[in-house]
């Protein structure tokens, strides 16, 4: 995988996206359809030829993405930025231990498989994928120590189906956290090379 600061910038935003739905979903129930399909797809494409092709091939899939790294990353002056960016920085954090993990790696993996039929059969935003999604994130992601704590409204968590979105929102996270550490995405860049990264995603949404 390219290793470019424009790479980088792309993984990023997809992490951006998935965090920032997640930060929706917890607070009103509903996100855009649109960008949590390109999420959800993203999840299925194991052997992409550029980075870009992971969110389906066109800057426009990740429009949301961009927009929410370009936002949260700079101010953070807003409490959906504040979220998003902790959700952002806890997917780094837990990919970060899951690489050190090849057993969860692999049951993921056979589990995504697994699922890739549901994918084609459903659709990608169908609630029978997004359990089952749902599902493997909770029998490998969440038994790590480290747990990543929702904001939200009580009332929408609690329904099964906003709780499953999340949960497969969050798996999502976590693949483009891979895909951002594959590009030579580091943790230390979010903080010495935000400038870098900020201006490049506005370029992209130009």
């Amino acid at each position: 995988m390219s290793r470019t600061l424009h790479d980088q910038t792309l993984a990023l935003a997809g992490l951006f996206q998935a965090a920032s739905l997640v930060q929706q979903v917890a607070h009103k129930g509903t996100c855009d359809e649109e960008s949590m399909e390109t999420s959800l797809r993203s999840l299925f494409a194991t052997d992409p030829a550029s980075t870009l092709d992971v969110y389906g091939g066109e800057l426009s899939d990740i429009q949301e993405g961009l927009k929410a790294l370009s936002t949260s990353l700079a101010q953070q002056s807003r409490s959906q930025d504040v979220e998003t960016l902790r959700y952002v920085l806890n997917l780094v954090q837990l990919e970060s231990k899951l690489k050190n993990s090849p057993d969860i790696l692999d049951v993921i993996g056979s589990r995504i498989e697994q699922a890739r039929h549901t994918a084609s059969h459903f659709g990608y935003n169908h609630s029978n994928l997004i359990g089952n999604l749902a599902s493997i994130y909770t029998d490998t992601i969440s038994t790590f120590r480290l747990r990543i704590q929702v904001s939200g409204n009580p009332q929408v968590l609690q329904q099964d189906e906003n709780a499953a979105k999340v949960r497969a929102l969050l798996l999502a996270g976590i693949r483009s956290a891979v895909l951002w550490r594959q590009c030579g995405g580091r943790r230390w860049q979010l903080i010495f090379s935000r400038k870098k990264v900020i201006n490049h995603a506005r370029e992209l949404l130009r």
